[in-house]
């Protein structure tokens, strides 16, 4: 049977991780079959914090592909001209699945899911004690199911392949609403590892107060949250925010695990900045933002003016991305933003008009607008929620996803900028995927 592409280098490529995370040194480089057949705890550290490290990788074209393809940004690249062709279906181009941000991301993404995968088959043998094999346990279920909520988004109805535990003899791909159970069921399972857990491993900077069993749950718990609206289970979201980190306290707004980003050696650095001005590499705001926010919205700081509009391919704008300081700025995993949005959705959903709206006035209050005077009803405070997130979550990952979960990833509700150009709703498997 055919691998794919994204599993073709489990050897030493899935040990070489970041300085940056405290990685265990191992100077024998060991063989993976080495470190399941004798797994030490210093081997089991150094595949934890390696995980941690790999689920940075290809961030970078999945914002540009969810980006483009709902129209909250252009990715002018020179070096990489479907950029705003491909992905913005010019003159009617359909998506191959051969799209680098595609398969560039399911090769991020599978490399995870593989390392968690060698976690969680060591643990049988592993010389620790069953507290710390919880430990060990949680980590992988909860990751794993994370990275693979990325590759189920991209491919929506085609479904995603959950079974790579085997390379030789792949898994089939299941169906999108049997692959969100099987998140799920990971993310149930290792938030019960996780209470009787123990962390024998370190973590980096961007997980502190998220570094004990206690604390990562909620970030499990967030997380599953994330994916019960996803399957439109918003009662299931409503209760998996209760073991989150979830407050409602707009000084709160930013508390949450992120990942890291550093100079230097392997170290990776922040693939969503762009430096000020530059023309020929840059996100360029589509001028839906600029024109569609409200008067006061603190967030149009996230769009910097540029001293000269800039054009490629008939597409045009006149901000760029403002989103992060420097190369070094960390990205946020998920934080406590957007577990309010997740429950003023959730809310509305089930009925619960009056919290909706409380929750929202966390947001508008915390970026200027003042509390919600419009019409306490679902489709107008659904309204209010979508235009919260697309501001509150702008270039993180998430708009494509809430206006097709809500049938706006359409002509629609989304400008056509040139004549023939089509809105895609999801990426087929890559060709080089066995079916």
């Amino acid at each position: 049977m055919k691998t794919i592409k994204s599993l073709k280098i489990l050897g030493a490529s899935l040990l070489l991780f970041s300085c940056s995370l405290d990685e265990v040194t191992d100077p024998n480089q060991p063989s993976i079959g080495g470190v399941l057949g004798n797994p030490t705890e210093e081997t089991l550290n150094f595949l934890a914090q390696g995980l941690e490290s790999k689920a940075r990788s290809g961030w970078g074209g999945y914002i540009t592909a969810t980006g483009s393809i709902a129209r909250e940004l252009y990715d002018f690249n020179a070096s990489d001209p479907t950029t705003t062709a491909t992905l913005i279906g010019k003159e009617g181009v359909q998506l191959t699945g051969s799209e680098p941000q595609l398969t560039g991301t399911m090769f991020a993404r599978y490399q995870a899911v593989k390392n968690a995968d060698f976690i969680l088959d060591a643990l049988a043998d592993a010389p620790v004690t069953d507290a710390q094999k919880n430990g060990y346990r949680g980590l992988a279920l909860t990751y794993k199911a994370y990275m693979l909520l990325d590759v189920l988004n991209l491919l929506g109805d085609n479904g995603v392949r959950i079974d790579v535990s085997d390379p030789n003899n792949l898994g089939p791909f299941v169906s999108r609403a049997e692959g969100f159970q099987a998140l799920r069921t990971f993310l149930d399972d290792g938030f019960a590892a996780l209470q009787s857990g123990e962390f024998a491993m370190e973590f980096s900077t961007g997980f502190d107060g998220f570094n004990t069993p206690a604390t990562f749950a909620q970030f499990n718990r967030a997380v599953a949250a994330r994916v019960a609206i996803h399957q439109e289970d918003y009662a299931g979201a409503l209760s998996l925010l209760q073991d989150s980190f979830l407050s409602l306290d707009a000084a709160d707004l930013a508390i949450g695990p992120k990942r890291i980003y550093a100079q230097g050696g392997t170290e990776l650095l922040n693939p969503i900045f762009k430096a000020p001005q530059q023309s020929g590499d840059q996100y360029i705001v589509h001028d839906r933002f600029i024109n569609d926010i409200q008067a006061g919205d603190t967030r149009i700081d996230k769009f910097r003016m540029r001293d000269d509009p800039v054009a490629r391919d008939g597409l045009n704008g006149t901000h760029e991305i403002d989103l992060y300081a420097s190369a070094t700025t960390p990205i946020d995993h998920i934080r406590n933003e957007e577990l309010i949005l997740i429950y003023a959705e959730a809310s509305i959903q089930q009925g619960n008009l009056t919290d909706a709206v409380d929750a929202l006035n966390i947001i508008r209050n915390a970026y200027g607008l003042g509390d919600y005077a419009g019409t306490v009803a679902a489709p107008e405070l659904t309204d209010e929620m979508l235009y919260n997130r697309a501001y509150s979550l702008w270039a993180e990952g998430h708009a494509m996803f809430d206006l097709r979960r809500y049938d706006r990833l359409n002509a629609t509700f989304l400008p056509i900028d040139r004549a023939g150009d089509i809105i895609h709703t999801q990426f087929p498997i890559p060709p080089f995927e066995e079916q």
